[in-house]
């Protein structure tokens, strides 16, 4: 489980935005619900910064699914962005979905994709389709040795599967039926051009496996949870995030995700990001902490609680949960 940190009220990451800006981090708008419904997953991945499992229990109840539908009703947001976990595990997904595109949201699911082609969930596909839910899909490099190393012996194989059986129904060539794919380095150096990765990715997966997407999202590895402790061992914690500050760039500060977004987790705690869920770290107080006392008003202009793995996010061309930032 997380476990509360107090909120930092000055770090590197504060001071160093300050000294650009000449003030805190706030936030801009509230585009995007981001719901995290449960940390049951059927994969434990090396990079996986909340730590998900076949082991975790913790999801979301039916009356919070419905507070969040409401609090992105209120704040006119555009999309709902559900991730976990595998949030396809969650018993109320398909609800939770179907009613969020009846309110006329953009729903985006996070899928690991190995998790189409387990018992129970096959037909998973078809009910994407139907609801025009736009996936982003984990494909963390396009090379089976990689993936197989991060995620898991034969996680590669059935990704390819998963992304065969997508092609088939439309997903990543029909316009309306998007498949993002999102890449993260295997270990402690910082994405490549995004562009230029989503030509490898394209390449290398339509010739060899026929294979089409939408768009690739380079995601920037965060020194927090897993990742942060396979650091440690290796002796390499300190560089890694000397590394992120020294590559800090201004012009990623506009588009951060944390300021135009509101992160519900599973017992509807209100975040910035996925990242301070993981780490325990809600939205100040005045915001209001819990789903059940959003105020958009409030919340657009709240100060954004920061810490030092803040970095991640605006080092190099910048990284959030859409890909790049600039």
């Amino acid at each position: 489980m997380t476990i509360p940190l107090p909120v930092r009220r000055s770090n590197r990451f504060d001071a160093r935005v300050a000294g650009v800006t000449g003030g805190p981090l706030v936030g801009l708008s509230v585009r995007t619900v981001q719901v995290n419904i449960g940390l049951r997953c059927n994969l434990a991945c090396h990079h996986c910064h909340v730590e998900s499992s076949p082991t975790r229990s913790e999801e979301m109840n039916w009356e919070t699914m419905r507070l969040v539908l409401d609090a992105a009703v209120r704040a006119g947001a555009q999309t709902l962005d559900i991730t976990g976990g595998a949030p396809e595990m969650h018993p109320h997904f398909r609800r939770f979905v179907s009613d969020a595109r009846r309110l006329g949201l953009h729903v985006i699911a996070r899928t690991n994709l190995t998790i189409l082609l387990d018992d129970g969930y096959h037909d998973f596909p078809r009910f994407f389709r139907e609801q025009r839910v736009h996936l982003v899909a984990s494909l963390p490099c396009y090379l089976e040795e990689n993936v197989d190393k991060q995620r898991g012996l034969g996680t590669y194989r059935d990704s390819i599967e998963a992304l065969r059986r997508l092609n088939a129904i439309g997903y990543g060539i029909e316009k309306d039926l998007p498949l993002d794919l999102m890449y993260n380095p295997l270990g402690d150096s910082l994405p490549p051009p995004q562009e230029k990765l989503e030509a490898d990715y394209r390449r290398e997966l339509a010739t060899r496996f026929g294979i089409h997407f939408t768009k690739l999202y380079t995601i920037t590895n965060m020194p927090i949870g897993r990742f942060q402790r396979d650091l440690e061992r290796q002796g390499k914690g300190e560089e890694y995030r000397a590394k992120l500050d020294d590559t800090f760039n201004l012009r990623t500060l506009q588009g951060l995700m944390c300021r135009h977004q509101v992160h519900v987790g599973h017992d509807g705690t209100l975040y910035d990001c996925d990242f301070n869920y993981a780490l325990g770290m809600p939205v100040e107080g005045a915001a209001g902490r819990h789903v059940r006392e959003f105020d958009p008003d409030n919340f657009v202009r709240r100060r954004i609680v920061t810490a030092d793995h803040c970095f991640g996010c605006t080092a190099g061309c910048g990284s959030s949960c859409g890909g790049a930032l600039v």
